[in-house]
């Protein structure tokens, strides 16, 4: 099997560098769900499974509920990405990634924020150590 760690970079090079030219084409401004079908859509013409709208659930008390949360993108069952089309990204943007991460228990989390000027600012990569 590949190494996890270099298989994971090696995605998120993929859906950063589609993003990027997403970016470019298209401009900020447009709404998130804009940039989700386009991404989601290039990223399978790239050969990657990626998965749209899927739902994060959560456990209490030992039920799961599916109604919480939902990850906008997933990408080969091991990256969340999370789209934002707002001028400046809140810290609250970054907790909601984290608790994506743990409650999937998967280690890497994308924001993408196409509302920036420049998508390079746009763009935080997150990581979950799994350790909790």
């Amino acid at each position: 099997m590949m190494n996890t760690t270099l298989r994971l970079n090696e995605l998120s090079g993929i859906i950063i560098d589609t993003a990027y030219h997403i970016h470019k084409e298209l401009g900020p401004g447009l709404l998130e769900k804009v940039y989700e079908v386009i991404l989601a859509k290039q990223l399978q013409k790239e050969g990657l499974s990626v998965e749209r709208q899927k739902p994060v659930p959560i456990v209490y008390e030992g039920e799961s509920f599916d109604e919480g949360f939902r990850a906008d993108l997933i990408v080969e069952e091991h990256i969340i990405i999370e789209l934002k089309s707002v001028e400046t990204l809140a810290p609250v943007h970054s907790k909601q990634m984290l608790t994506y991460l743990r409650l999937l228990d998967l280690r890497l989390g994308l924001l993408l924020n196409f509302g920036a000027p420049l998508m390079k600012d746009g763009i935080i990569r997150i990581v979950n150590k799994l350790t909790y």
